[in-house]
């Protein structure tokens, strides 16, 4: 099993400068390192074989000569091997010299990409030896006898798999307004290779950092780069050995730069994950195509046990704690903004708010007190009801109660137990069993009370529901399920908790601080069954239905990549390590299918609420699906990963 990756590999090899045998010998050695790695693809920095700064001797026939004579060796000594090279050398065609990417595989040559842009500024004088490529199309050139594909045209694919296809451009290529590789991109390319020779100035690190990035990002594939290292002349410059391994715009590997030995860069790429980005993504496709001639290889087959890129296990949540704490403010701010227009077009200066203790309507009262501070709005026009019904337990009563008081909400506290045990005789229920109508007869209240409240006061009931108990349909119908507003319909759990976190440590005082700090400790409930003896929660969601984290995970994969279930069993085993065995895995990952495909019904008729971040469920935006569907495929597909 591959599970959709390809493993990559970007060379800085050690060069002497015209020193054709000792540089292929450095290369023969790192294919060689490099498949026996299992990469079964290797790219190495431009004019590899014979050193980019070779300069007029680019004009003496003996080293483009040798150039030739050790490409031989090369393709002799690898003729047994699977993996697919590229390598940097000048190739004279009809009387003109041009700085060229040979791409071979178990002996051949597949083809020769010539370089598009030749750059002649500053440091840079390559028009002085080399001609422009970018009009040579649909040429073939002789090489050792062989008739071998020659041009900017050439796109090469896997004669087994046509959706792996990738191509090549050279260093000054990437630099142009419109790359070559954008436009591989629009004709199928899923990864470009980059043959490069760039130098070291200040500053220049960065922007060629953010420039492949942004690249595999803007063309919604893989950039793998790599550059001439230490042992280039220094004559007027120096070159640092910079090889990356981009994937959508995010670094899977870098090299060390400036190390004076041979680095391989290796990375696995997921290209089941970028074939469904531009799937999405139909503008892709609508853009004027030229034409590409395809050259076919035979990629080397290996099963992937684990894997060296990382895979975060919390993907919602970023690791930096700069970086999540400006995620937060932005989420915050985007609920804000998407409450404020409502409350302003709406009229309506009052909010109806329940307030359980738990994580989620602490999280909407929050965002509720932000927005009528900005729209100069009292505090006291929030109604946060608390309702204790037959399972509140004193801490999350208390942690209600001095929330609302703390931030000067209007508190208001309804115990619905006995509204509940009347419509228990009304129905013909026996209390005592704790089935789902026993728990959904205490949330059809609680928001039957919001709703009527919000009537007689003319104000708002902010839902506060989240984008994991949606994804689960883990909320009542027409219960917790329904709101006039819904603030965290798109944020899931897992970033939930550090969203409260992060108020409680940017936007309010310290007392604020440690009741909110109180709640992020307390166990996730719906607090809808009766306490324990010594009155600890009971009911504990994540015991019931599985961690959080693992169908945040789950649901991912699922919706942001269309993943299949066994490769999420197989990211999942790679992300948490020993944390959940295999069998755990599989056993929530099933339940979060069937809840997933059976519960569709719910989000067919969500409220409105802001979209915050590349995974969402709304029914007119990102996730259209008929609530009769049929998920067997996929429950299938896992039970088969379990034989």
């Amino acid at each position: 099993m591959n599970y959709g990756f390809i493993k990559i590999a970007a060379a800085v090899p050690k060069t002497k400068i015209s020193n054709c045998e000792y540089n292929s010998d450095i290369i023969i050695k790192l294919i060689i390192e490099a498949e026996n790695k299992k990469c079964q693809i290797i790219v190495f920095p431009e004019l590899s074989v014979t050193s980019y700064t070779s300069a007029d001797l680019f004009h003496q026939d003996l080293l483009i000569e040798s150039g030739l004579k050790y490409l031989n060796i090369i393709l002799e000594k690898t003729k047994r091997l699977k993996i697919v090279s590229i390598l940097g050398l000048p190739i004279r065609f009809k009387n003109s010299l041009y700085n060229c990417g040979v791409i071979i595989c178990r002996g051949k040559i597949l083809g020769i990409v010539p370089k598009t842009h030749i750059p002649c500024y500053k440091e840079f004088y390559e028009d002085r030896w080399f001609n422009e490529g970018k009009h040579v199309k649909g040429e073939y050139i002789d090489v050792f006898g062989e008739k071998i594909p020659f041009g900017v045209d050439l796109l090469f694919r896997d004669k087994n798999n046509l959706n792996l296809c990738f191509s090549v451009e050279i260093c000054e290529d990437l630099w142009m307004p419109i790359p070559p590789s954008s436009v591989h991109a629009i004709n199928g390319a899923l990864i470009t290779f980059n043959l490069s020779a760039s130098n070291e100035i200040i500053g220049k690190y960065e922007y060629r950092r953010n420039l492949v990035k942004q690249q595999s990002a803007r063309c919604l594939s893989s950039y793998v780069y790599t550059s001439s290292g230490v042992y280039e002349s220094t004559t007027d410059i120096v070159f640092s050995g910079h090889a990356l391994i981009c994937e959508n715009g995010s670094i899977i590997s870098e090299s060390k730069r400036y190390d004076r030995d041979d680095q391989i860069v290796i990375g696995e790429i997921d290209i089941e994950r970028l074939i469904n980005e531009r799937n999405k993504m139909t503008t892709f496709s609508g853009l004027e195509n030229e034409e590409f001639r395809y050259t076919e290889f035979d990629i080397n087959r290996i099963d992937f046990k684990e894997l060296n890129r990382f895979i975060d296990p919390h993907p919602f949540v970023p690791n930096d704690d700069f970086m999540r704490n400006k995620r937060c403010e932005e989420i915050f701010n985007i609920q804000t903004a998407g409450l404020a227009k409502r409350v302003e077009h709406t009229k309506i200066n009052k909010a109806v708010i329940g307030i359980s203790g738990g994580l989620d309507s602490t999280l909407a009262l929050l965002v509720t007190i932000r927005v009528f501070d900005l729209l100069n709005i009292s505090r006291e026009n929030i109604i946060a009801i608390t309702m204790p019904g037959f399972g509140t337990t004193d801490i999350t009563y208390t942690n209600a109660v001095s929330l609302i008081k703390e931030i000067g909400a209007t508190l208001k506290i309804i115990d619905i137990k006995k509204a509940c045990s009347i419509h228990f005789e009304d129905i013909e229920h026996n209390t005592e069993i704790h089935d789902v109508t026993y728990e959904n007869v205490q949330a059809r209240e609680r928001t039957q009370l919001l709703m009527d409240i919000a009537n007689k006061v003319n104000g708002m009931v902010i839902g506060t529901g989240d984008l994991s108990e949606l994804a689960l349909g883990w909320c009542t119908y027409n219960g917790d399920h329904m709101s006039m507003y819904s603030v965290n319909t798109s944020i899931p759990k897992t970033l939930v908790l550090y969203l409260v976190k992060w108020v409680a440590s940017n936007v309010f005082d310290n007392k604020t601080s440690e009741i909110l700090l109180s709640v992020i400790n307390t166990p996730i409930s719906p607090e809808l069954l009766p306490p324990m003896e010594n009155g600890e929660i009971r009911q504990k969601t994540e015991e019931t239905i599985g961690p959080y984290e693992l169908h945040d995970f789950f649901l991912y994969y699922f919706l942001r990549f269309g993943s299949k279930p066994k490769k999420i069993v197989f990211l999942a085993k790679n992300a948490f390590g020993e944390r959940y065995d295999l069998r755990e895995i599989r056993k929530w990952l099933k339940v979060f299918l069937k809840r997933f495909f059976s519960q569709q019904f719910k989000r067919s008729c969500l409220p409105d609420g802001p979209k915050v971040g590349s995974v969402s469920l709304s029914p007119r935006g990102d996730w259209r699906m008929p609530s009769d569907v049929e998920g067997d495929l996929w429950i299938k597909e896992l039970e088969e990963d379990e034989l």
